[in-house]
C-alpha cells in the first residue's frame, strides 16, 4: 500500500474476527511504532498485549472496575463489562511512560509521544491487511484498571487497540477539506 494512499484512507475497523496477528505482522506494528517522535529518546511508551486468556482477565479487570464503582451494579452491566475485550482477538493497551518534571519534555509531549505509537500501529495494521480500532473509555482513566495493569503514578493508558482480521465493511467516512481546518498565518 502506497504511504500516501494509507494516510488519507486509513479507517477504524469496528467488527473484527481472528485469527490474532501473527508474531511477523506484530513486530511491524511495533517497529511502527517505535517511530514515533520521541524528543530527548525517553521512549516515553510501552505495550500491553491482550489475547486468548488474557482477554477474559481483562474482562474480568473490568467487571472489578465496575463493581467497586458501584457494589449495586446489575449483574447484567458487569456481563457486558467482562464481554467488551472479546470484540476483537487482540487488544494493545499502549501505555505513556511518564517521566514529571523533565525540563524541555513535559508530560503533555510525552502522552502524544505516545498517541503517535498508537497511530503508527493502526497505521501499520492496516498497511498490512489487518483490522484495528482505537478505543480509550473510561476504563483508560480508572484506578482499578490502572492498578490492575501494573502502572505507575504518572503513567497514562493512551489507548486499547483491537486488532484482528477485517470482520465488516470499512465505515463511510465524510470527505474533509483541509481548508476547513487550518489558519494562515502570513
Amino acid at each position: 500500500m502506497q504511504a500516501m494512499t494509507l494516510l488519507h484512507e486509513r479507517n477504524s475497523m469496528g467488527k473484527l474476527t481472528g485469527p490474532v496477528p501473527d508474531r511477523e505482522q506484530l513486530d511491524v506494528l511495533y517497529r511502527a511504532a517505535l517511530r514515533a517522535p520521541d524528543h530527548k529518546q525517553l521512549t516515553p511508551w510501552r505495550f500491553i498485549e491482550f489475547s486468548g486468556e488474557g482477554l477474559e482477565r481483562l474482562g474480568d479487570l473490568f467487571a472489578e472496575a465496575e463493581r467497586l464503582e458501584d457494589p449495586d451494579i446489575p449483574e447484567k452491566k458487569l456481563e457486558g463489562a467482562r464481554k467488551k475485550p472479546l470484540r476483537a482477538p487482540m487488544i494493545i493497551a499502549v501505555i505513556a511512560k511518564v517521566v514529571p518534571d523533565l525540563p524541555k519534555v513535559p508530560p503533555i509531549e510525552q502522552v502524544l509521544s505516545a498517541g503517535c505509537a498508537a497511530h503508527g500501529i493502526l497505521l501499520a495494521a492496516q498497511a498490512q491487511g489487518l483490522g484495528a480500532m482505537w478505543r480509550t473509555g473510561h476504563f483508560a482513566f480508572n484506578p482499578t484498571v490502572r492498578e490492575g495493569l501494573g502502572l505507575d503514578e504518572h503513567d497514562e493508558i493512551v489507548a486499547f487497540l483491537y486488532l484482528g482480521q477485517p470482520g465488516g465493511r470499512d465505515k463511510r467516512i465524510p470527505e474533509r477539506n483541509p481548508a476547513d481546518f487550518v489558519e494562515r498565518w502570513t
